[in-house]
């Protein structure tokens, strides 16, 4: 950490909204269809062709806003943002820059140290993806580049923070925050690795005490969290060794590459100005009323820190445990159904943690594709905790259970893997209830 410069960091996140549909015309938003063929006059930009916008889109928009504790705005609007680029064929994008959707709202992070940290936002609005540009390279012709529109038109919520971000762990674990939360609201699966969660990060330095921002670079490209952080890095210390020999900080939107490990220049980084933004003339105002944005209030889930902070208290986790398994909402809801079967919080939970989740990297699936129902997980501790079955065999009943799907009780008497003394508890154990 430098003791000269501080860094200041703000994130702009752009989330895919998982609507069946794009935002102004009925086309498909699914993922991985074969290029251009989930388009339509609308979404390629035709003349003439108008968009309607999808009142899903603003359900979601809604719903992530109210989840990240922002004020609904109940009259918005959108604008044209104009630029030309191969892969927006009207040479503009919809998108909400005078009149978003949300205003304000917050995301808390913990670190590994326990320490919290929040950080404002400054807005979320709604706008349209534009397509994805294809480099020959990818397609064995290295001259050409080829543009696929199947992303083009998809509905996108753009999430900018504050610019208070002062490390690049921080950026990460704002990230990952960001990321569980959106979760949670049910309104995107926000994969990095598929583009439904896309971050551009604005990088600055300034001495240390000085209120006055630094020339900010634009950073792009970064396709994990790990890029993230990587990126962030690499982009402060590149700016302090300009600094310190003397140079100046050009303001530049740069390009990640993370086999180099590197930032690269891209464009002069352009402001808003140079987009022309004028209101958008083929749809009308947003216009929302309090019983709209109530009865979406009444639809979200508990959320993250609500839950770990109610898993500590009611079931006697620890911090770390409990934010393990709140991280993600599957974790969250596969333990309190297994606790519906066997009420013992801390040893269902170390099962959790240690056996289920290494399955769940192991093969990278959801925690219910594990092959494990979390009754069958609940069984198993009991039969535990019982004396039925010692530790060392329900190390490889569940084993056996990952394999078949079956229930330990099955698994034990299949395998003959209890005394005879032991045989009335297996026989109880198919119906067993809670403590």
């Amino acid at each position: 950490m430098s003791t000269k410069y501080e860094p200041v960091i703000g994130l702009e996140v752009h989330v895919h909204l998982n609507t069946k549909s794009k935002i102004f015309c009925s086309c498909s938003t699914e993922f991985g269809g074969q290029a251009n063929s989930q388009v339509c006059p609308v979404c390629m930009g035709f003349p003439g062709a108008l968009p309607s916008f999808n009142e899903e889109a603003l359900r979601k928009a809604v719903l992530a806003g109210l989840a990240l504790g922002c004020d609904i705005q109940k009259y918005s609007r959108f604008d044209r943002k104009n630029y030309f680029y191969p892969d927006s064929p009207k040479a503009f994008q919809i998108t909400q820059l005078f009149m978003p959707i949300c205003l304000g709202g917050s995301v808390t992070i913990d670190n590994e140290r326990g320490e919290s940290k929040t950080f404002n936002l400054t807005r979320i609005h709604i706008e349209e993806d534009a397509g994805k540009l294809i480099h020959g390279e990818n397609l064995g012709s290295a001259n050409s580049s080829y543009v696929d529109l199947n992303r083009s038109s998809v509905p996108l919520i753009e999430i900018v923070s504050e610019p208070e971000i002062r490390s690049a762990e921080d950026a990460r674990l704002y990230m990952q925050k960001l990321q569980i939360i959106l979760r949670y609201a049910g309104v995107s699966d926000c994969n990095m690795e598929e583009g439904s969660m896309r971050c551009d990060a604005n990088v600055s330095l300034r001495h240390i005490g000085q209120e006055k921002f630094g020339t900010r670079a634009e950073v792009k490209n970064m396709n994990s969290f790990r890029n993230v952080q990587r990126a962030v890095e690499y982009e402060i210390k590149r700016q302090e060794e300009i600094l310190e020999g003397g140079g100046v900080v050009r303001q530049e939107t740069r390009l990640w590459d993370a086999t180099k490990g590197i930032t690269m220049p891209m464009r002069t980084k352009e402001d808003a100005d140079d987009y022309r933004y004028y209101p958008e003339p083929d749809l009308p105002p947003v216009v929302i009323d309090d019983n709209y944005i109530n009865d979406l209030r009444s639809k979200l889930p508990e959320l993250p820190d609500s839950r770990k902070a109610r898993f500590m208290k009611d079931f006697g986790l620890s911090f770390a445990d409990a934010y393990l398994l709140t991280s993600d909402i599957d974790y969250a809801n596969y333990y309190e159904e297994a606790l519906k079967a066997y009420n013992e919080p801390k040893k269902v939970a170390n099962w959790v943690m240690s056996e289920l989740l290494r399955i769940v990297n192991d093969k990278v699936c959801n925690i219910y594709q594990a092959n494990i129902a979390p009754k069958s997980l609940a069984e198993l501790v009991q039969l535990i905790d019982s004396g039925a079955i010692s530790g060392k065999q329900g190390k490889e009943i569940f084993a056996l259970m990952v394999e078949s799907g079956k229930t330990p009780a099955d698994i034990v008497k299949e395998h003959n893997m209890a005394s005879s003394k032991k045989q009335a508890l297996l026989s109880l154990s198919g119906n067993f209830s809670p403590r």
